[in-house]
């Protein structure tokens, strides 16, 4: 099965901010997030997808050939959607980009004013997943079909 290029850079996200005490303790400085990169068939519509119910902020990209859309992610880095898929594909939910919003009560109010699906984990529709750690989370698919997660948990690193 061939995996697009940002979902195999997800098992990075761990690490983009913080450094593991393991790392820290060897004396090795650990690898930070640069980006992710999205594979998409509609550049303008999975920009604005991002853009308007995510409010990510675009950036300038250096390419300027059409194909690439960059945003930032703060901290976090950057994702790059890159136009040429050639059609959609199905995705695990296992496999996922999360977002943390402030209010997940306003975040559905979006989805639903959009006529976005979601889901919890187990699949129940429009019904949050609340974690053992009282985090509420849901899970919806982009235009492409790349599951996202939006919960409303507090950032870690203050």
């Amino acid at each position: 099965m061939r995996y697009p290029v940002f979902l195999i850079t997800l098992s990075f996200l761990g690490c983009v901010m913080t450094r593991s005490s393991a790392q820290t303790n060897s004396g090795k400085e650990s690898a930070v997030l640069n980006h992710i990169a999205v594979y998409v068939t509609d550049l303008d519509k999975s920009a604005s997808f991002y853009e308007k119910l995510l409010h990510l902020r675009q950036i300038e990209e250096p390419f300027k050939d059409g194909r690439h859309i960059w945003f930032s992610l703060g901290g976090a880095g950057q994702m790059h959607l890159i136009k040429g898929a050639k059609q959609t594909m199905v995705h695990d939910k296992n496999e996922h980009l999360c977002f943390s919003v402030p209010s997940i009560a306003d975040f559905l109010k979006r989805l639903d004013a959009e006529k976005i699906d979601y889901v919890n984990w187990e699949g129940t529709a429009r019904a949050p997943t609340v974690r053992v750690d009282g985090v509420r989370q849901i899970y919806f698919q982009d235009p492409d079909g790349h599951w996202l997660e939006v919960n409303d948990e507090k950032r870690l690193n203050k």
